[in-house]
């Protein structure tokens, strides 16, 4: 019996380890559902963290001209950590401001979000006209349901009792 529990714990903690972060995914226009950015400098994946389920980590959604981005990653235990992207009035590629003042969530308004969590939120981030930045939309094919792009922001923590973050070198290759 003891012995069952010692291979079930190594079996637990080799699938618990956090993968170490090389690289940002690249910058394709394919549909290969990637997602990167940088984070104050340190680099940002959506990533499962032990057995939980990885297929839900990056999911886009158009609904009309509005374009919903979610990625997360909890492999940053014992913290959750969560991008939203909303993207009011795509409809062809090119740059979308990230500059409204609004509280998530709010689909009237584009805006990146950021938020790092134990089971309730710890920081949010969000940008605002204090805070902004921009997605660059390099690929939205309707037809083969694709949206590809690249990000920046700077965005305020919600209940200012933190420093903002810089969000840099941002991109993403989804189907929606």
């Amino acid at each position: 019996m003891k012995k069952a529990f010692f291979i079930l714990l190594i079996t637990l903690v080799s699938f618990s380890c956090k993968k170490k972060i090389e690289e940002l995914p690249p910058a394709t226009q394919t549909g290969a559902n990637t997602f990167g950015a940088r984070v104050d400098g340190q680099m940002w994946i959506p990533q499962r963290f032990g057995v939980i389920n990885a297929s839900n980590l990056l999911e886009a959604r158009l609904l009309g001209n509005n374009f919903f981005l979610t990625a997360q990653n909890f492999a940053s235990s014992p913290n959750e950590s969560e991008f939203d992207i909303v993207i009011v009035g795509l409809t062809a590629p090119g740059t979308y401001t990230l500059n409204s003042n609004t509280s998530h969530p709010n689909s009237n308004f584009s805006y990146g979000y950021y938020v790092k969590r134990k089971l309730s939120p710890l920081f949010e981030y969000i940008t605002s006209t204090t805070y902004s930045g921009t997605v660059n939309i390099t690929r939205f094919d309707t037809t083969s349901r694709i949206v590809s792009g690249t990000f920046a922001f700077q965005a305020g923590e919600t209940a200012n009792t933190a420093a903002p973050i810089n969000v840099t070198e941002g991109r993403f290759d989804v189907k929606y």
